[in-house]
C-alpha cells in the first residue's frame, strides 16, 4: 500500500507539471515558478503527512484520526504561509488567478491524501 500512496502522489505532482509547463506557454502571466514551488511543497507534505499518519495507523483509531488532523493542518499552515509570502514580495503585481491555483493544489493534494489514507486505515 505504501509503493501505491507514493505512486499516486508523485503521478498527481507529473500530471499537475504537465498543466503548469502548459499553462506557462498558453498564458505566461501566470506565475509558474509560484506555482511548481506550490506543487513541490504540496508533493513533499503529502509524503511528510504520509508518514506522520502510518505512524498512528497501528494505534488506537482516535490517534489515526489525530494524524490526519495534524497532517492536514501543516500543509494547510504551510500553504498559507507560502501564499502570503509569495503576495508579499510581489505585492504590486499579485496574479490573483494564480493564488486561486495555489488554493486549488491544496485541496487537490488534501483530498488525495486523505482518500488514500482513510482506504489503508480501512484495510488495517
Amino acid at each position: 500500500m505504501k509503493n501505491r500512496f507514493i505512486l499516486i502522489i508523485v503521478l498527481l505532482f507529473v500530471i499537475l507539471s504537465a498543466i503548469f509547463f502548459w499553462l506557462k506557454a498558453a498564458a505566461p502571466q501566470y506565475a509558474f515558478g509560484a506555482l511548481m514551488g506550490g506543487n513541490i511543497i504540496m508533493a513533499v507534505l503529502a509524503i511528510v503527512s504520509y508518514v506522520l499518519v502510518t505512524a498512528q495507523i497501528s494505534q488506537r483509531p482516535e490517534a489515526f484520526v489525530r494524524g490526519v488532523y495534524s497532517s492536514t493542518f501543516l500543509k494547510l499552515f504551510v500553504c498559507i504561509v507560502a501564499i502570503l509570502t509569495y503576495a508579499l514580495v510581489n505585492k504590486p503585481n499579485v496574479h490573483k488567478p494564480s493564488l486561486f491555483i495555489l488554493f486549488g493544489i491544496y485541496a487537490v493534494y488534501s483530498i488525495a491524501e486523505t482518500w488514500q489514507l482513510s482506504r489503508m486505515a480501512r484495510g488495517k
